[in-house]
């Protein structure tokens, strides 16, 4: 990598944690039987549903002929070519990198979208595969016990990867999935929306690399030497420039050079920015008419959050039924954790609407913007990118979104942010509370409870939350993925010359 298996922006890493790294990387290769030599054969399509909005060219290992798939031509043009790398690990980076299509799409350029994980048998594929699983683990096993969350998972979402003697753990993982980005023709901008992502394509010899960073905490995990790094806020940006607390205990860090970062402002699409006014005015005339409010669970790539959602349809139940709330409920891709919920539903005679396929999403959202939604509707889809852009469609005809302080946390909805899963994700709902777009965290069940009654019974907070996204969006908060397009092109036309 950039820092040559020595020191980051200058500020040595230890021996001990390089040895360590290459001890990883041993067992990962093996166990995965890595090949640095291989390079796959790649290949495109635009697959039906919300990908064919962006125009997004889906790159895929090239299979045999007659499966309707193009070749990657051998050039990317800087000035029209954007490569969007990307991983699931949860729905976040996923859904960064649809904002950053969206975005692409708007000022006339080609997304191409390379999913590291779709390329079944590779090692970059297992690897992220066996990762995305224990993470996912976690991150429900959190959600159900107080002590593991507490003195594991806060922990190894925060302290662990915060440090920079942290990287060369990464580098070493992210050696395995070097052959993917290698295989890609020159020319483009790369957009990583998750550091794996972006170190591999360093690796691989990208020079004009934007890495898209989540989240409002500052962690070494996301700091990528020879990228450009976007960052959503001024404090994370102060965070990352000084490279704050990220050096050894007590001493102080060189820091990150300016040229190495960029504020840029939220990562949020094109379509949803472009309507914030809209939209906002939509949910004060609904207050003004006292028409039913819509309710917005939307669950994350973990699928930890059942148990809060049973908990609030439960108490949502009188208001359903009385015809003053609306309930949608997004259970993206995650099929298990829809059959607890289904069960809850049907043993206590719920009536529901069930959506899953995507034109039929899309014409409810669409209908639902200006018309009336009544009951509880719930969205389930077999693939992850409808599963996760049913949310950004369903929000922008919510009142009030109830999230885990996730990417979502950066969106221009009301939100009602629940527990958290890992502590990285605290100083989200911070960010939205102090912008006024959403609440504080409610941990609890009871607080959680307490707020959606206020946000039901009263209208202040629906006032406040709309009238300040109006306010943000004025002052370019939400322009996050138009400037990472922007830096991304700049760089790709700089390398260029």
């Amino acid at each position: 990598m950039k820092e040559s298996g020595r020191s980051i922006y200058g500020n040595p890493l230890p021996p001990s944690s390089l040895r360590s790294a290459e001890r990883l990387f041993r067992r990962y290769a093996k166990r995965f039987h890595f090949d640095p030599s291989w390079r796959p054969r790649l290949a495109w399509e635009t697959p039906s549903g919300p990908a064919e909005l962006f125009g997004i060219r889906m790159i895929e290992q090239a299979v045999e002929s007659g499966t309707g798939r193009e070749p990657v031509p051998t050039t990317l043009e800087p000035s029209r070519d954007l490569v969007i790398g990307t991983i699931r690990m949860g729905f976040g980076h996923y859904r960064m990198a649809i904002a950053i299509a969206s975005a692409a799409h708007h000022a006339g350029m080609r997304p191409w979208w390379l999913d590291f994980l779709a390329f079944p048998g590779s090692a970059a594929s297992s690897t992220i595969s066996h990762l995305e699983h224990l993470y996912a683990l976690g991150s429900r096993m959190s959600q159900r016990s107080k002590l593991f969350n507490r003195y594991a998972w806060e922990r190894i979402t925060s302290d662990v990867p915060h440090r920079l003697s942290y990287v060369p753990r990464d580098d070493a993982i992210c050696r395995l999935f070097v052959p993917l980005p290698s295989a890609l023709p020159g020319g483009a901008a790369f957009a990583a929306t998750h550091p794996w992502t972006a170190r591999a394509a360093i690796e691989a010899g990208a020079n004009a690399v934007v890495n898209v960073v989540p989240d409002n905490y500052p962690m070494a995990f996301h700091v990528v030497e020879g990228a450009l790094h976007a960052i959503q806020t001024p404090s994370a940006y102060f965070g990352y420039r000084a490279l704050k607390d990220m050096g050894p205990y007590h001493e102080e860090p060189i820091p990150m050079p300016d040229d190495a970062i960029s504020f840029t402002g939220h990562f949020v699409d094109h379509e949803i920015v472009e309507n914030v006014d809209a939209d906002c005015e939509r949910r004060l005339r609904r207050l003004r008419d006292r028409r039913p409010r819509r309710l917005l669970l939307t669950i994350g790539g973990s699928g930890a959050q059942v148990a809060r959602f049973i908990a609030i349809i439960r108490a949502s139940r009188p208001s359903v039924e009385a015809g003053e709330l609306s309930v949608l409920v997004n259970m993206g891709d995650l099929r298990e954790r829809w059959k607890e919920l289904q069960a809850l539903l049907q043993a206590e005679n719920f009536r529901y609407h069930l959506h899953s396929e995507w034109k039929d999403t899309s014409a409810f959202a669409r209908e639902t913007l200006d018309g009336d939604a009544v009951g509880i509707h719930v969205f389930l889809h077999d693939s992850v990118f409808p599963a996760v852009y049913t949310t950004n469609v369903l929000l922008r005809c919510a009142d009030i979104m109830v999230t885990k302080p996730s990417e979502l946390s950066f969106y221009p909805v009301p939100k009602l942010f629940i527990q958290r899963v890992g502590r990285h994700e605290m100083w989200g709902a911070i960010r939205g509370a102090e912008i006024g777009d959403g609440t504080l965290e409610r941990r609890s069940s009871g607080g959680a409870l307490q707020s959606l009654r206020l946000f039901l019974s009263d209208d202040d907070l629906l006032t406040l939350y709309s009238r300040s996204i109006v306010k943000n969006k004025s002052i370019g908060i939400y322009d996050g993925a138009y400037n990472v397009v922007k830096l991304a092109k700049e760089r790709a036309l700089a390398a260029a010359r």
